[in-house]
C-alpha cells in the first residue's frame, strides 16, 4: 500500500505542514479568544483557551482531515454573547479575528522570509538548507491564506457563516439556524465531490495566488 496516496500534500513536505498547522490553528484560536475576551467574555479564558499552546486548540480528527483531505479544523473557540454590550459590532468583531490573524501570519511569513533572503550569511546556506527555508516560508504563507479564505465562506460552521450572523436581525438569525443543518450538507458535498471543482477550486485558485502576489508587491513597495 502507497502510504502517500492517501495524502492531500507531498509525504516531503508532510513534516512543514504539520509545524504550519499547528501555528495557524492555534494563532487562529487563540484571536477569537483573545478578542472575546478583550471584549468582556471570559469563557474561553475559563476553559483554558485564552493561551497559545496548540493542546488547547487542536481537534485531532479536524488536523488528520488537513493532511488527508486537505481541509479541517481546530477545536471552535466559546463565545457567550450575553457578557458582550454591543453584540452587533463585537460579535463581528470575534468572529473575523480568527481568519484575519491567518492573513497577519501570512505576510509576516512573507516579510520575514524576505529579510532573511536580504543577510549576507544567507548567499553561504547549502542548497539544501535554502530549499528547506523556501518550502517552509512558502507553506506558512499559501495555507495560512487558503485558511483566511476557507474560513470566510458563507457555511456553517465556518466563520463567514457566524459573521453573517452576527449581523442580521434575531429572527434571520433564527431562521438561519433551521437551515443550518442544510447548509453545513452543502458544504461537505462541495468539500468532497467533484461539484467542488466548479466552485471552490477556482474560488482559492483566484484568491489565493491573487493575495500572494499583492503581498508581495506591498512588501516592495514598502522596502
Amino acid at each position: 500500500m502507497n502510504f502517500s496516496s492517501w495524502l492531500a500534500y507531498p509525504l516531503s513536505q508532510l513534516p512543514f505542514i504539520l509545524v504550519t498547522l499547528l501555528i495557524a490553528f492555534t494563532v487562529h484560536e487563540f484571536a477569537h479568544a483573545y478578542t472575546a475576551y478583550r471584549f468582556g467574555d471570559p469563557t474561553a479564558k475559563n476553559e483554558g483557551r485564552l493561551t497559545l499552546n496548540p493542546a488547547a486548540h487542536l481537534d485531532p480528527l479536524g488536523a488528520l482531515l488537513v493532511i488527508i483531505a486537505g481541509f479541517g479544523w481546530a477545536k471552535p473557540v466559546p463565545v457567550n454573547r450575553f457578557y458582550l454590550r454591543n453584540r452587533k459590532l463585537v460579535g463581528p468583531l470575534i468572529t473575523i479575528a480568527g481568519p484575519l490573524s491567518n492573513l497577519l501570519l501570512a505576510f509576516l511569513s512573507l516579510f520575514i522570509w524576505d529579510l532573511l533572503q536580504q543577510f549576507s550569511w544567507y548567499a553561504s546556506l547549502t542548497p539544501n538548507m535554502i530549499g528547506i527555508m523556501t518550502t517552509f516560508f512558502s507553506i506558512m504563507v499559501h495555507f495560512n491564506i487558503l485558511l483566511f479564505f476557507f474560513n470566510i465562506l458563507p457555511f456553517p460552521p465556518l466563520d463567514g457563516y457566524r459573521f453573517i450572523e452576527d449581523l442580521v436581525s434575531n429572527e434571520t438569525r433564527a431562521k438561519m439556524h433551521q437551515y443550518e443543518s442544510y447548509g453545513w450538507l452543502l458544504f461537505i458535498i462541495l468539500a468532497v465531490t467533484p461539484l467542488g471543482n466548479f466552485v471552490l477550486a477556482p474560488y482559492f485558485s483566484f484568491f489565493i495566488p491573487g493575495t500572494i502576489n499583492a503581498m508581495s508587491d506591498w512588501l516592495h513597495f514598502l522596502f
